[in-house]
């Protein structure tokens, strides 16, 4: 079995582009916060705790106006609700990693989870291992980055107003970034239709529902590509 100084050299260089990402995301949730009102060492712990930077996007806002519980648990399932589709397609791979699946699923993110159904994982490396150590390794930039944003926010005066757009700008970099990555795009066209399709309907017939589209977007996305798993895997293999 591979050591975990042997896996650590091969999930780090593919972990960089996330530590650069997370970095600037952990701020920009750090300072917010901190412009809230509440101590940088809340941004270590939500970080360490919630670890959904979506969420904790969101959860500023929560906190800034009147709490609703109801609001709160909707808001979180429509954020959040990918990451069941997400574990429902890494059970094989998680399959026989012991304990470490818990912290894995625990860790998972879109961005770990774009590296562990992508990347290459060389034969003499434990998968699971990899696996952990790719969580843990974003999982601690992204804790970095909170902590370090709390603090500027906390001790540093100036207008974090705009701060809120860095999380929209990473998901359109991992987007263009798979998409030149492949020459199959039928799963990123997929992933855009279905999205679409289901803002437009909300917003013309359900507008002031239109808030949780994701959750239907989610469910036609998964449901497509399951129908069209066979050929898809097909023209993925070639």
């Amino acid at each position: 079995m591979s050591s975990y100084k042997d896996v650590f050299k091969v999930a780090f260089p593919k972990t960089i582009p996330i530590l650069f990402g997370y970095l600037f995301l952990g701020c920009g949730f750090g300072v917010l916060l901190a412009k809230s009102g509440y101590h940088f060492l809340w941004t270590t712990f939500t970080a360490s705790t919630v670890y959904s930077g979506s969420m904790q996007y969101v959860a500023v806002d929560l906190l800034n106006k009147p709490f609703s519980i109801f609001n709160a648990v909707i808001m979180t399932l429509a954020v959040n609700i990918r990451h069941v589709f997400y574990g429902l397609s890494l059970i094989e791979k998680y399959k026989g990693i012991g304990v470490k699946k818990i912290y894995c699923m625990f860790g998972l993110t879109d961005e770990t989870y774009s590296l562990v159904c992508s990347q290459y994982v060389p034969e003499y490396i434990d998968k699971g291992r990899y696996y952990f150590v790719t969580t843990l390794l974003n999982h601690c930039y992204w804790i970095t980055g909170c902590t370090v944003g709390g603090i500027i926010g906390q001790f540093v005066e100036f207008n974090a107003k705009g701060i809120d757009f860095v999380m929209t700008a990473l998901f359109v970099v991992i987007f263009l970034e798979q998409w030149e990555s492949t020459k199959e795009h039928s799963p990123a066209l997929i992933g855009v239709g279905c999205t679409a399709l289901c803002l437009i309907i909300f917003k013309s017939f359900l507008p002031l529902l239109s808030t949780y589209f994701l959750i239907p977007a989610m469910i036609c996305i998964f449901t497509a590509l399951t129908v069209f798993r066979a050929p898809l895997e097909r023209r993925l293999s070639r």
